[in-house]
């Protein structure tokens, strides 16, 4: 696999948006960090997280690729207007499960 991978960083970049993108449609920024919306979240983030693991695999991102997609999650979900700590906690629960297990 590699430390770089076989995808462009503009194609990880276009396909970390689209996950933040698509975790806005179902959990819009205002709603976020509501308790109520506990289980909408877990079951978006988990969606997210498989999609995120099947294009890794699919594309063998290596270790700079796979940590490009994290940090452009985290970016695009501060650009949508999600508050800081949330950006973060969603962002390592994505990086936490598409990282190379040992």
């Amino acid at each position: 696999m590699g430390l770089f991978g076989s995808i462009s960083g503009k194609e990880v970049d276009a396909f970390a948006k689209s996950l933040a993108r698509e975790l806005a449609e179902r959990l819009p920024p205002a709603q976020a960090p509501r308790s109520s919306q506990t289980r909408r979240l877990d079951a978006a983030l988990d969606d997210i997280c498989r999609k995120a693991l099947a294009f890794k695999q699919q594309n063998r991102l290596g270790v700079y690729k796979t940590a490009r997609l994290g940090n452009t999650f985290r970016w695009e979900l501060a650009a949508l207007g999600y508050e800081e700590r949330f950006t973060e906690d969603a962002t390592q629960y994505l990086v936490v499960r598409i990282a190379p297990r040992r």
